[in-house]
């Protein structure tokens, strides 16, 4: 029997092993629930979608993410099909939720540093790149504060709450 298999196997064990601890914990990875979300037009906090706000982020380990947010008290449309909606059906859904996907980035200690939107439910998102400049996530524990500001200046600030 040879030895050199073994010694392969052996360091392999070894270096993977050097590697996990050296490497930092993604803070973000694993599914969220959106506990609350408000903005702050002016001065004034108030709910940004809603008084039953609904949302989901998922961060992958292999660096994807979707957030899909919403209004819980946006009515159902009259026509039961989404293609039909009124135009103010379709205006309140539209401004009432959000949905995007895409990759993202952590730094060496494991933090968001940053995303790419790949697509969107709002067509000017899509190729978008925001960095921590442009979007801070702060985890402590199971829960995380997303705070961002708008183009026109308006900041919102999210609360999740970590699904185990």
């Amino acid at each position: 029997m040879s030895i050199r298999p073994i010694i392969l196997a052996l360091a392999l064990s070894i270096s993977s092993s050097a590697f996990a601890q050296t490497a930092p914990e993604n803070q973000v990875v694993g599914t969220w629930r959106m506990m609350s979300a408000t903005i702050d037009p002016g001065g004034k906090n108030i709910s940004a979608y809603g008084e039953k706000p609904n949302g989901l982020l998922v961060f992958t380990p292999d660096m994807h993410f979707v957030e899909v947010l919403t209004d819980a008290g946006i009515p159902r449309f009259a026509s039961n099909a989404r293609g039909a909606g009124t135009d103010d059906e379709n205006r309140m859904a539209m401004s009432r939720s959000i949905g995007f996907f895409g990759t993202y980035t952590v730094d060496e200690k494991g933090e968001l540093s940053g995303n790419r939107v790949e697509g969107a439910t709002f067509p000017n998102w899509v190729g978008s790149v925001r960095t921590r400049d442009d979007l801070r996530l702060v985890v402590d524990g199971d829960r995380m504060t997303e705070q961002f500001r708008r183009p026109e200046g308006t900041e919102i600030r999210i609360e999740w709450q970590r699904v185990k």
